[in-house]
């Protein structure tokens, strides 16, 4: 079982072509409504022209797909995670200071053979973990062969 766990909301790691992809922090490239629970895109929101936009359905507010401080984590995504982290054999974690508490939640269930981190800055697990790198994540990875 292979995939990424995300707290980023921009899309990217799909668009760099990364299939299995949990977004715990959720996307803004997605928007709901408050009320129904209908979907829309990501230019919902943009495209439209009242200062607060509502659903066309119920008139009630739409919102972005993604999670503030003091929400819940969807739920779906969490608990594929939480999967994703029990069974793996190899854990990488990059760019993350792991002071948010959602991601250092999910790295601390980790108990399988190996742990990467990669960050620039010191993290809180790296007596645990088998390599760390202090450097930026796309420099590190950019160096391995395939």
């Amino acid at each position: 079982m292979d995939g990424v766990i995300t707290q980023n909301i921009d899309g990217l790691h799909q668009k760099a072509g990364s299939k299995k992809v949990w977004e715990i922090h959720g996307s803004a490239l997605r928007s709901y409504c408050v009320s129904c629970h209908a979907d829309y895109g990501q230019d919902y929101i943009f495209d439209n022209t009242e200062e607060i936009p509502h659903c066309p359905k119920c008139g009630k507010m739409v919102r972005p797909d993604v999670t503030l401080y003091g929400e819940f984590l969807p739920q779906r995504a969490y608990e594929e995670s939480v999967a994703l982290i029990r069974y793996a054999d190899l854990l990488i974690i990059g760019g993350t200071s792991l002071e948010v508490g959602s991601a250092a939640q999910l790295a601390h269930m980790y108990h399988g053979k190996y742990l990467v981190i990669i960050n620039k800055s010191k993290t809180k697990m790296e007596g645990k973990a088998d390599l760390v790198f202090h450097d930026g994540i796309s420099k590190i990875l950019n160096q391995i062969d395939e």
